[in-house]
């Protein structure tokens, strides 16, 4: 038999095996994102290819300009985000401050399945019922819009909002309400001047991963946003996000041309977003704990 302190030595290196392997993982798939995505750059420039206007990559000459994409894939965060960090913020405060045990037993589950539902399941469900309304309600000709995209990622970024928040919140201790409640203050005020800043880290964290959430999301945007490479003048005309454009376009797109290497290009740059959005994560955690306040 092995001694206890074995044990543990196996268990640790078998964890640091799991952990390396992840990173040489996610250093494979970058690599391979790089090399297949940086030759489009002898084709267009990157600025060119940043911020041109026009998205065409089979015309002759073709244009290789992402600023539609990119215009899409933020105007269908930025309305996703709109809807799923108030929504999302305020469930989890009634979940950690007013509901009821029982309630909150059956809520917080419920919450956290909505997270396992397909996008697709999503889709569909934009595609049948959102996206009619949407067209009837403001008289348009075709509901797939951004607004129903944004409408259909804010839903599916909430439970990421609200199950972080919560348990945020729920981690603040119990004496800080004690506390304030001591002090003649009520629930409200005690969940909204004591709870919430004590958790503002964990709630920031929360809002962003969802963003994140948002912006990453494929299968929904592509069944529901319009499809148009076209950069939107308000939420109610179809767009293609960045996401979306890969996977409409990568089945028709030869294997090593101009074409295809654009489209490893968009992952190039998504995955810079990803990247920048992780990081603002991280600073935001650290920086809280730092100061050990609801306030930066």
């Amino acid at each position: 038999m092995f001694s206890r302190k074995t044990r543990e030595i196996c268990i640790e290196k078998l964890f640091l095996l799991f952990a390396s392997t992840s990173i040489v993982i996610l250093l494979l798939i970058a690599a391979f994102l790089f090399k297949e995505g940086l030759p489009i750059i002898e084709v267009v420039s990157p600025l060119r290819f940043l911020f041109g206007k026009s998205w065409y990559p089979t015309y002759e000459p073709p244009e290789f300009g992402i600023l539609p994409l990119i215009t899409g894939s933020l105007v269908v965060t930025l309305g996703a985000v709109l809807i799923a960090i108030p929504l999302g913020v305020a469930t989890a405060i009634y979940l950690s401050e007013v509901a009821h045990p029982r309630v909150r037993e059956v809520l917080k589950p419920a919450v956290e399945l909505l997270a396992g539902v397909p996008s697709v399941v999503y889709g569909f469900f934009g595609l049948v019922i959102v996206a009619p309304w949407i067209q009837d309600l403001f008289e348009l000709p075709t509901g797939l819009t951004a607004l129903t995209a944004s409408i259909m990622l804010g839903i599916m970024a909430s439970p990421t909002v609200i199950s972080i928040s919560e348990d945020a919140l729920s981690s603040v201790p119990l004496s800080y309400r004690e506390a304030s409640l001591a002090l003649g203050t009520t629930r409200w005020h005690t969940a909204i001047r004591v709870t919430v800043p004590a958790a503002l880290s964990g709630i920031c964290t929360a809002c962003i991963l969802g963003m994140a959430r948002a912006i990453e999301e494929t299968m929904t945007v592509l069944m529901v946003a319009g499809g148009a490479a076209v950069i939107p003048r308000t939420f109610l005309q179809p767009v293609r996000p960045m996401t979306a454009n890969i996977i409409a376009e990568m089945g028709e797109a030869v294997h090593g041309s101009d074409h295809y290497h654009a489209l490893f290009a968009i992952g190039v740059v998504l995955f810079f977003v990803t990247l920048a959005i992780n990081l603002v994560a991280d600073f935001i955690s650290h920086r809280f704990k730092e100061t050990g306040s609801g306030t930066l």
